[in-house]
């Protein structure tokens, strides 16, 4: 027996493996023959399904075709397997696999029903995902690629990639910055666990000043990774950043604040840019559906103040798709040794092939065509929400809509909670304002939903926003 053949595990029919041994007697026709029965008795070789002919798999296993037609023929003979004229060798169907105490059942449990109506924040409409034109740089961006792209890569992201968004957040975001000092991550949630890591390992360090209304997610993670949180008060210019003291750093949604809306002050976003140069801090600038404006002008990134002491993050979630997986990090030059350190593993890279798709998508100008339709078309949403709230609802009112992909729907004092309750009943899923609020904020907690319009698909909009009205409570 040569060792090609005792020691091997050759593909037969679809992801199927056989597995040759040595053991035993009855040599090669043996092995193979105790090998197939096993494969039928596990259920990888289920009832029907059709083996290679045994010319083929002779030659992948590299024994005589005899062998394997004897083979065949003695499984035959056996009940194991059916040979007919025209349909090949297939494993007989009374060939049942052995039954084990805990065997997966054939059929799946019926899956839970979801809400009839998501009403629900931070994704963006799955059916506008520009299919055509993202398939056409796809397939652009793979043609053209070099070999050396599907090597290990470079932790730090593609340069293609990070030459696009050098370009487009320059323009689109007031950020400046260059290539050398972008990393690109999974998200928002990925560079925070690359800049903070676990305990002190991390790059950068607590406590950290947050905003009294925020992701809980956020800021569990931060917690795991053992820093602190402050909250930040809110008023209607954003977080009140006279009250940062001895952080080491300060997390900010300036663009539009999440949940509450509203862009950050100037005069504020000044004070942060001197806070931090005194402190020697940092500040982490989440650009929070940042592109997505309706009735005022484009407020720029707050990095664009001061490159040395800001990290801008940003991603395309909601742009584009969570399921891209695909962010950004625009670091300062004195931590990016730090972050590429962190970031280590190959598994935490974000797909190379979909990097050089988002590069071409950007240079070709598929993405801000995809950004001027969807905002368009979001606007159209919020008004139609606004709209229906003046008239079915006049008592609720609606704020945060200038930008971004929610609203916020400040209710009648003690009716956020009964609210929700009733939107679960009928089907509405969406968010009550309380769940976002940091739980050591002494903050007044004013009432209220958060209302994401832009998650259902165009067709079934006008019935989550007639679902909505149904459950708001009276005045």
């Amino acid at each position: 027996m040569t060792e090609s053949w005792v020691n091997s595990a050759e593909r037969i029919g679809s992801d199927l493996h056989l597995e040759l041994s040595p053991s035993g007697s009855g040599g090669r026709r043996a092995a193979l023959m105790r090998a197939l029965r096993e494969a039928v008795r596990s259920g990888r070789l289920t009832p029907g399904t059709r083996l290679p002919p045994y010319r083929s798999l002779a030659a992948d296993l590299g024994v005589a075709r005899n062998t394997v037609a004897d083979a065949y023929a003695e499984l035959v003979a056996e009940g194991w397997l059916t040979a007919r004229q025209g349909s090949g060798t297939r494993v007989a169907e009374r060939a049942e696999p052995l039954r084990r105490a805990a065997r997966v059942p054939k059929q799946a449990p019926p899956r839970a029903r979801g809400p009839r109506h998501d009403l629900r924040q931070g994704t963006p409409d799955a059916s506008s995902f520009p299919r055509a034109a993202w398939l056409a740089s796809y397939r652009r961006a793979l043609q053209e690629a070099p070999n050396e792209v599907f090597g290990p890569g470079d932790p730090a992201g593609r340069v293609e990639l990070r030459e696009a968004l050098t370009e487009y957040l320059a323009r689109a975001r007031g950020v400046r910055t260059e290539p050398g000092r972008i990393v690109i991550c999974s998200g928002f949630a990925h560079a925070l666990r690359l800049l903070f890591g676990q305990g002190a390992g991390g790059v950068l360090r607590g406590p950290l000043a947050v905003e009294a209304y925020g992701l809980g997610f956020h800021r569990e993670l931060l917690a795991a990774a053992g820093v602190r949180t402050v909250p930040l008060p809110l008023d209607e210019h954003g977080a009140r950043v006279d009250g940062l003291g001895r952080e080491r750093g300060v997390l900010l949604t300036p663009a539009h604040q999440f949940p509450t809306g509203g862009p950050l002050h100037a005069a504020r976003r000044a004070a942060v840019i001197d806070w931090a140069r005194a402190r020697d801090a940092v500040v982490v600038e989440d650009d929070y559906d940042g592109e997505f404006r309706y009735d005022r002008k484009p407020v720029g990134a707050v990095q664009g103040l001061d490159p040395d002491r800001v990290i801008h993050i940003g991603s395309v979630s909601k742009s584009l798709s969570p399921a891209l997986r695909l962010g950004w990090m625009v670091l300062p030059q004195r931590y990016v040794g730090a972050v590429l350190a962190a970031k280590g593993e190959r598994e935490a890279w974000a797909s190379v092939p979909d990097q050089l798709g988002l590069a071409d998508f950007i240079v070709s100008g598929s993405y801000d065509r995809h950004v001027r339709r969807m905002r368009q078309r979001y606007r159209s949403r919020r008004n139609r929400l606004v709209e229906a709230l003046a008239t079915r609802a006049p008592h609720v009112e609606v704020t945060g809509v200038a930008a971004g992909l929610h609203a916020v729907l400040r209710l009648p004092p003690g009716t956020e909670r009964s609210t929700v309750k009733a939107a679960v009943w009928q089907g509405v899923a969406l968010d009550g304002l309380a769940a976002f609020r940091h739980p050591e904020t002494d903050m007044a907690a004013p009432d209220g939903l958060v209302v994401g319009y832009a998650t259902p698909p165009e067709h079934a909009y006008g019935a989550a926003v007639e679902a909505l009205c149904e459950v708001l409570p009276p005045p």
